[in-house]
């Protein structure tokens, strides 16, 4: 029987229930307006704080994305970016399975998790099971609080705002980036480089797992401290895994039956000079160089593995660069970062250093775009004087006339300095300049000299490498760089022609391996390299710089100090380890030697005239009083160039005992060379300038060398 209506309403004939029911909607939808004004007030006001998501470790990584390195933020903390991207998808899943099974639909506050949770603390009278979702997490990571009842509303209510401004992959990167794992390791890519070696894209069943599970109790589960409390943690989740349908029974207990790891690895820590450098100069957070991250690891390696051959305060730099493009794919700054007595926090690859002898392959480039002379032109190697300089050869003796391919080979410097006197060495300086490789003068004010041949001028380890690869290239030098935001560097101007490459490339190419060790098919088959060693004023540096069709490697060896290493030069100190180096990159697909380009002139014996001799003044007698040119050629006056007069020599003390050794070197005279301290014979008679001398103590020390001819310089020194 249906209730009798009720009075009509006078205007719309509405019964008065529906009248109140109308009046109470109105309010309800008055009420909900009202309240989502004062939300929109309040969001406006006060909207979600991302300040700790964007305060992240500024990372490097390679041209692959691999991490190189990171860095601490001012809190100390090891807090890596990373994304839904990042990650495995299998480690997503388990976390969405564990943490938030509705995170997909769900407006940042779960009200089926919350009904839930506010019926069992109904019927329990406490609180049984949370109802937090990852964006609940999210936003708690984001401004941390208390976790009580008013921490818990502001939280749900900041969990709305964080999904009203953002989508769902923006939440998963702040749980991903802020989530504690244990210490001073905030988000997954750090756990997992510190707990597993590896980056969270190919985590197992059993590292997501645990990565899952760590940060409800971050330090009460640490694997390195409490290792039985991870694993029991990781099991649950895995247990929870089969029940919720994500992994099979056997998939768990295969996850159940791999370790936990017990220790924390050290996160990468690769090419430390070049990292630190983008990141003091303001790079990105996240700055994506042209190294390759492998490679990296393995030279650093191989530069760890030589140091222990050279003496105690020497350290080594390698450089490796793609000819093509420039595109720096190593980068060694020295071979132990934390090494103090090697200084090894110095960036030797940037370090301006004496070139040694590894200019004058473009000094002889220059002569044959000039067409003064060719590779099988013939040119004297005899004492000779320039002026008031007179250079001689590393080895004491002369060769007369050989070929200038001859001369380069065996980096003779009488032939080097003569063609150069004719070039001019500020045309040389100037060549090197446009090029982008800035010879760096003793004295600015003063114009390049001849000396500059021999390597009496300052140079990097990066200009060398960046000329080198325009040799390889053709002529063309591409510029270095390694930052992949600014792609390939802009080219320089020509460096030499490309008839003058071929030639050099040709000459370089025919210089045999440092020694026997080195295995012959390594210049087979498409792997020959063209290269030049190059060793300064006393032993200071020792290079050597190759290239082959791909790559162009560069090595320096010597006392980032600059004080001399004796008995190492480039040949037998830089160039083992550039062998080796080029053993590490992949081989080329074509020989280093190109097809002759236009230009080339074949050395067959016939030769144009003006290219068949150097055009040099007439030797007119031998011996060591040679004239050239009816200039007289003696020796110029004996002279102690290292230790300084009246200076304190600091020796380090080795390991038995005893004292390092002090290197003597004389300047001019008549060789053989005789040494003596306090008295005392140092070697007998040499032909060489360089001697040391093994001190018993400290105190007083007075040098004295005298040459064939009597003559006598003296020293007086301090040691401690």
């Amino acid at each position: 029987m249906q209730p009798a209506p009720g009075p009509a309403d006078a205007v719309t004939g509405a019964p008065p229930r529906r009248r109140r029911w109308r009046r109470r909607t109105l309010a309800v939808l008055a009420l909900f307006g009202v309240g989502l004004a004062a939300a929109a007030v309040a969001d406006r006001a006060a909207p979600p704080v991302f300040d700790r998501f964007h305060d992240h470790s500024a990372v490097v990584v390679d041209r692959e994305g691999r991490l190189l390195r990171a860095f601490v933020t001012e809190d100390g903390m090891w807090r890596l970016p990373a994304g839904p991207d990042d990650v495995a998808p299998l480690y997503l899943e388990m976390l969405k399975a564990y943490e938030d099974r509705r995170f997909d639909w769900h407006p940042g506050v779960d009200p089926v998790a919350v009904l839930r949770a506010a019926g069992q603390a109904v019927r329990h009278g406490e609180i049984v099971s949370g109802a937090s979702t990852l964006t609940m997490q999210a936003a708690r990571l984001l401004e941390p609080r208390s976790r009580d009842l008013g921490g818990k509303l502001v939280e749900m209510l900041r969990a709305l705002q964080v999904e009203w401004h953002h989508d769902k992959e923006t939440v998963l990167s702040v749980y991903l980036t802020l989530a504690p794992f244990g210490g001073n390791l905030e988000g997954v890519r750090a756990a997992s480089l510190a707990y597993f070696g590896h980056e969270p894209d190919s985590l197992t069943a059993a590292e997501a797992a645990l990565l899952v599970a760590l940060p409800q109790s971050p330090t009460a589960r640490r694997p390195d401290r409490h290792p039985e409390a991870a694993r029991a943690a990781r099991d649950k989740v895995l247990d929870r895994m089969v029940t919720r349908g994500v992994l099979t029974a056997a998939e768990a207990a295969e996850a159940m039956a791999e370790p936990v790891p017990t220790a924390r690895r050290p996160l990468p820590f690769l090419a430390p000079h070049l990292t630190e450098t983008l990141v003091v100069a303001g790079a990105d957070d996240a700055a994506m160089t042209t190294l390759d991250a492998p490679l990296q690891e393995a030279l650093e390696d191989l530069a760890a593995r030589t140091l222990p051959g050279l003496d105690g305060q020497a350290n080594l730099a390698i450089l490796v660069a793609e000819n093509a493009t420039g595109a720096v794919r190593a980068y060694v700054g020295s071979a132990d970062y934390f090494a103090d007595r090697r200084a090894g926090q110095v960036d030797l690859v940037r370090a301006v250093r004496s070139p040694g002898s590894t200019l004058k392959p473009f000094i002889y480039a220059m002569a044959f775009e000039d067409r003064l002379a060719h590779p099988d032109t013939l040119i004297a190697d005899v004492p000779r004087r320039f002026g008031d300089y007179a250079p001689t050869n590393f080895d004491p003796e002369f060769s007369g006339e050989v070929t200038v391919r001859e001369a380069l080979i065996r980096s003779l410097n009488i032939p080097a300095v003569t063609v150069l006197d004719r070039l001019g060495p500020a045309r040389l300086a100037a060549r090197l300049r446009q090029a982008g490789a800035p010879l760096v003068l003793h004295d600015p004010a003063e114009p390049p000299g001849l000396p500059i041949a021999l390597g009496g001028v300052g140079v990097t380890l990066w200009d060398l490498v960046a000329l080198y690869a325009g040799v390889a290239n053709g002529g063309s030098s591409p510029g270095l760089t390694v930052s992949q935001a600014n792609g390939s560097a802009p080219a320089a101007p020509t460096l030499m022609q490309p008839f003058a490459a071929w030639y050099v490339t040709e000459i370089l190419s025919d210089i045999p391996p440092p020694s026997a060790l080195i295995d012959p098919v390594f210049t087979q088959f498409g792997r020959r390299i063209a290269y030049k060693t190059g060793t300064s004023y006393g032993f200071r540096d020792a290079w050597a710089i190759g290239y082959d069709a791909q790559h162009t490697v560069g090595v320096w060896v010597g006392r980032p100090d600059g004080t001399p290493s004796p008995s190492r030069y480039g040949r037998n100190t830089a160039a083992p380890v550039l062998f080796q180096a080029f053993d590490l990159l992949p081989r080329p697909g074509r020989d280093v030697l190109p097809s002759p380009p236009a230009g080339v002139i074949a050395g067959d014996g016939r030769l144009p005239d003006r290219l068949v001799r150097f055009d040099t003044p007439t030797l007119i007698a031998t011996g060591p009083f040679a004239t050239v040119a009816g200039l007289g050629i003696g020796p110029s006056p004996l002279q102690i160039d290292f230790p300084v007069d009246g200076s304190t020599v600091e020796l380090p003390r080795l390991s038995d005992g005893s004292y390092d050794s002090l290197p003597l070197i004389a300047l001019g005279g008549e060789r053989p060379l005789r040494w003596l301290v306090n008295g005392r014979p140092v070697t007998a008679s040499t032909l060489r300038r360089e001697a040391e001398w093994h001190p018993d103590g400290t105190g007083h020390a007075e040098i004295v060398v005298r040459d064939a001819a009597g003559r006598a310089a003296r020293v007086t020194v301090w040691v401690r």
